[in-house]
């Protein structure tokens, strides 16, 4: 057996060679702005025994933060909680429930205190002292207050977690709130999306993991790897917008064609994320909402996502496309164009011009004709 596939890099069984893994490691540095070096410090961290106690805090959410984390593949799911990490408490995800599943998330906040990371998946309700979500017999509002208190730092994972999403659209019956707007003496990143990309979480607790702090922030507390360009700028359908090549109806030639999809509520010129950039569910390129055909909706975008119509054009951070441009479906060969009349009009003039000198050199021929000709009869007379 080859040496280096035997017990895995994390001497446990895992079949991920070191080759691999430190290729992995080296990736997730390139991915963070780091440099290639850092690779290396990043696996060191990685195979610390002492893995960083994670407490996971599920609110008002659909699960579909955890579905999409259950999907990543570098590193997998076992391999991050197993190996990387320690995983002491999610909802979903904890293999004891009820009583045992309390008891060993304040054992962990108790034993670790001020060193674990604290994940909050979904928005808090406050209304009415927080009643419209309770787990374990408490409000969400109280569970985040405690297990914030002790927590290194918060990682506040989705769109509902990092600015209110879906639960704190109008009319906001719960009077829903992030995590930013009620805890505020943590360190907090926000991982906005809907759902957010996996590896841009996992990226983050990796950067924790081996720095002990988090990496840089944005305006918007989100880390700025995976927040720092709008996605216009990395778009497949971008030369078509310069170009001024549009999609106005699904299904129309435009749309068929792969054109921009901005005249159709695309958000992506107002909204910072790198969804064109690692793509969605290691399925290949396209696999995200733009690439499958549908405009982007600006989920990880305060003020974006869950806010503006569908249909309403985005505020563009960019140049805005001209007005004169025409309509995907019209004849390039039907009617004449103003420049083409006027061409056509001054080859006309030409023509004309040219027409009027020949002319007028043939009549002076002629009249010299003529008048030779009258002269020989005049000659000719006279000498009869």
């Amino acid at each position: 057996m080859n040496s280096e596939m035997s017990g895995g890099v994390f001497g446990n069984g895992t079949s991920l060679s070191r080759r691999n893994f430190l290729k992995f490691c080296s990736g997730v540095a390139a991915s963070l702005g780091l440099s290639a070096g850092m690779g290396a410090q990043i696996a060191h961290a990685i195979t610390n025994p002492r893995r960083p106690p994670v407490i996971w805090l599920s609110a008002q959410e659909c699960t579909g933060c955890t579905e999409s984390l259950l999907r990543s593949q570098h590193p997998s799911l076992e391999t991050l909680i197993l190996d990387m990490i320690s995983l002491d408490y999610h909802e979903a995800l904890s293999a004891p429930s009820g009583h045992l599943a309390e008891e060993a998330k304040h054992k962990s906040m108790e034993e670790n205190y001020g060193k674990y990371l604290l994940v909050v998946d979904g928005s808090i309700p406050t209304k009415d002292g927080g009643i419209y979500c309770k787990i374990a017999d408490k409000t969400a509002l109280e569970h985040l207050e405690e297990q914030a208190a002790g927590a290194a730092a918060i990682v506040a994972i989705g769109s509902c977690a990092a600015w209110g999403g879906i639960p704190a659209s109008d009319p906001n019956p719960t009077d829903a709130k992030p995590v930013v707007d009620i805890i505020h003496d943590k360190p907090i990143v926000n991982i906005p999306g809907c759902p957010p990309n996996p590896y841009n979480f996992l990226s983050t607790i990796l950067h924790f993991i081996t720095f002990g702090e988090l990496p840089e922030l944005d305006d918007e507390l989100r880390p700025k790897f995976a927040y720092g360009r709008l996605i216009h700028e990395n778009c497949e359908r971008r030369p078509h917008f310069d170009a001024g090549r549009f999609a106005t109806e699904y299904g129309d030639i435009g749309h068929r064609k792969g054109w921009c999809l901005y005249k159709l509520g695309c958000k992506g010129p107002e909204t910072y994320a790198n969804c064109p950039s690692i793509l969605f569910g290691d399925v290949g390129s396209g696999s995200w909402p733009v690439g499958t055909g549908h405009p982007c909706f600006g989920c990880t975008e305060k003020g974006v996502g869950f806010s503006k119509p569908l249909y309403e054009l985005s505020e563009l951070k960019t140049v805005t496309p001209p007005l004169i441009y025409p309509s995907v479906d019209q004849q390039v060969t039907q009617g004449t164009s103003p420049a083409a009349a006027a061409l056509a009009g001054g080859v006309g003039g030409a023509v004309l011009g040219a027409g009027g000198v020949v002319l007028n050199v043939l009549g002076r021929a002629k009249k010299k004709e003529a008048a030779k000709a009258a002269q020989q009869e005049q000659d000719q007379s006279a000498k009869e």
